[in-house]
Formats: structure tokens, C-alpha cells, sequence
């Protein structure tokens, strides 16, 4: 079978970092390098012209950032971007309002060394974006309350139920939007969530943050030893593994340094297979959009052990991966639409 070729357009302001971004993109036989920009307004132009596949972006550019940017790209030319942060805090912080508004996915410059890493992690994501579907942000307006970086807890106060049911979800490309949307869906009493989001150390407690500052529930990056509690939504760290574990007469969450599981850490396969060890019938469980089949076979592990699970249909997937290996290897029990995803959760409690 015939391997699509990917054509890219790399905009950033550096031009030793177009160099470097397109030098790299190139060695892939699968990535075309159609053209460069050094700014938002000659990426509007070579964007008409080159009609590219996928756009590599910088967040922090001269004249108008790489968020301000795609606000106003979207809804007119929906395409999907791959957004190029740096790891410091006002990066991290810009790069999940540019996952708000429209990018597929981002990479992370590296402070020093592991350029060529980052580069092929590049050509990875490039390469997923591609099959990415945006069309939903066609004539979308930018809600302004999606804005990362929340208040932290704020004025609400952490329940001191430890819940009598656990709800798994998984998530990766797409991810970040699909996970605002349910987790803002559900009650501030729904019962305690763990959450695994592929994402990268240093951005999974602003990411919690941010989430916190816009759901009923209290949502904060899990460390371990914290108890699940109704009302509360634990975010698996970036560059750690969660286990759910026994904790009295509930349960609680195990976040330690471990291997790559399925090719990522955190793992929604090893969290999901601790979920159906530990708790068993009395868990329920989703699977969002992304790339690959990280937690099908522990998501079928959940079913098997009695628990009710879903994934994220077709339609309204960024990527149709790991929703539909969950589905195919029978761990979900029935593709939802996005928008019905935390109403279908509530209703299996009911």
C-alpha cells in the first residue's frame, strides 16, 4: 500500500529554526517540506498558495503570536497544526490556549540537546496530524473561557467522600478539548475520575489547572497517595506512570517512575488495567480521540472485570485511533458522540 506524502508548512520567526524544522522534517520520506514563513501574515499567503497538508507553528512570534493566529485561521481554513513550544511556563501556558483553539498537537523545544529527538517526535506528530480531522472548526466561534492556566482550586472546596465507584478515561491527539467538554459535563458530585492524557511533563498541572478553573469538580495533576474522592478529577502526571490502587475503603492512585507502556508515560493501558484489578464491576470508562491502541486491551480488561465502558465515535474524533481499537477489541460496549460522552457515564450510574 502506497504511504501518503505529507506536505508541511514551517512557520517560525527564527530562521535557523525553519532551517533546522525543515532540514528535519525533509529526511523523512513520507514529509515534503512544501515552504517556510518567518510570520503569521506570509503564513496567510503561503497557506492560499502552497495549500498545504499540515502547519508546523510556533507559539511565541513577533507581530501576532502563534494562538492569536490560529483564533483567526480556523474558523476560515481549518487545517491541522502542530504547535512548537518551549518548556517555559509562559510556553507551556500558550501552547494549551493554542490546543483551545484549534492545534492537533504540539512538541516541546528542548532546553539543551535531544534536537534530533525532538525532530523525529516531530515527524511522528506531523504525520498523525495529517489524518486529522478539523472540519468542526469551520465557522466556529473562539470561546474566550477556554483560556489555559485556571485559578488552581479557587474557593471550592476538596469532598472528603473516598467515591464508591471510579470513572476511567483515556485520551491523546485531540485530547485536550475532548476531556474540557466531558469533564465539564459532569457534576461537581460525580464520582472520582482518573484521567490519562498523553502529554509531557511540566504541562499535565497547568493542563489540571486550567480544567479546574472551568468544570464543577475539583481537577488537579494526581501525585501519590492521593485518594479518589467523589467530586475530584485526578490528571495523570506527564513523564510518570498511575496505577488506581486499594485504599482503605475506596481507593487511591500510585504515581511512580516506570518504563514506557504501549509507548507512552503516563499509559492509559497500565492505568486501565489497574483500574479493572483494583475495582473491578464498580468502574466505568471512556476512551477519546488519539492516535494508536494505547489501553484497547485494557479497557477489554475493564469489560471483562464487569466494568461499563465507551469510547468516542468516528464523527467526532480528531483521530479515530484508540476509540476504535477499544471498540474493535470489545472493551467499549458502543461508540457516543462526544457531546453525549458525560450524560452516557452518568447514565450508567443511574
Amino acid at each position: 500500500m502506497q504511504i501518503r506524502t505529507v506536505r508541511v508548512l514551517v512557520i517560525d520567526d527564527s530562521l535557523l529554526v525553519r532551517k533546522i524544522l525543515s532540514e528535519g522534517l525533509a529526511k523523512d520520506p513520507n514529509i515534503v517540506v512544501c515552504g517556510t514563513a518567518g510570520d503569521p501574515y506570509q503564513a496567510r499567503d503561503e497557506i492560499i498558495r502552497l495549500k498545504p497538508d499540515v502547519l508546523t507553528l510556533d507559539v511565541e512570534m513577533p507581530k501576532m503570536n502563534g494562538v492569536e493566529f490560529l483564533r483567526r485561521l480556523m474558523p476560515q481554513y481549518p487545517i491541522p497544526v502542530v504547535m512548537v513550544s518551549s518548556l517555559t511556563e509562559r510556553g507551556q501556558k500558550t501552547t494549551l490556549e493554542a490546543m483551545a483553539a484549534g492545534a492537533v498537537d504540539f512538541v516541546a523545544k528542548p532546553k539543551s540537546g535531544n534536537l534530533e529527538q525532538m525532530v523525529d517526535e516531530l515527524c511522528t506528530k506531523v504525520k498523525i496530524a495529517s489524518t486529522a480531522n478539523v472540519s468542526h472548526w469551520k465557522h466556529k466561534q473562539y470561546e474566550p473561557n477556554s483560556v489555559a492556566g485556571g485559578s488552581g482550586l479557587g474557593s471550592k472546596v476538596i469532598g472528603q467522600v473516598q467515591s464508591s465507584r471510579v470513572c476511567a478515561i483515556g485520551a491523546s491527539t485531540g485530547g485536550t478539548e475532548a476531556l474540557r467538554e466531558v469533564i465539564c459535563g459532569f457534576p461537581k458530585s460525580f464520582i472520582g475520575t482518573v484521567v490519562v492524557q498523553h502529554m509531557p511533563a511540566g504541562f499535565t498541572k497547568m493542563f489540571a489547572d486550567r480544567l479546574n478553573s472551568l468544570a464543577q469538580m475539583i481537577v488537579k495533576e494526581a501525585e501519590d497517595g492521593d485518594l479518589i474522592y467523589d467530586g475530584r478529577v485526578l490528571i495523570a502526571q506527564g513523564g510518570k506512570q498511575l496505577e488506581v490502587i486499594r485504599k482503605g475503603m475506596g481507593w487511591g492512585v500510585h504515581v511512580f517512575d516506570a518504563p514506557l507502556c504501549c509507548g507512552h508515560r503516563p499509559s492509559v493501558e497500565q492505568m486501565m488495567n489497574s483500574v479493572a484489578k483494583n475495582v473491578g464491576n464498580k468502574a466505568i470508562g471512556a476512551m477519546l480521540t488519539g492516535m494508536g491502541a494505547d489501553g484497547a486491551n485494557g479497557m477489554k480488561t475493564m469489560r471483562d472485570a464487569g466494568a461499563h465502558c465507551i469510547a468516542q465515535d468516528e464523527a467526532t474524533c480528531v483521530v479515530f485511533g484508540m476509540p476504535k481499537e477499544a471498540y474493535q477489541r470489545g472493551g467499549a460496549e458502543m461508540l457516543v458522540p462526544l457531546p453525549k460522552i458525560a450524560q452516557t457515564l452518568q447514565g450508567f450510574l443511574r
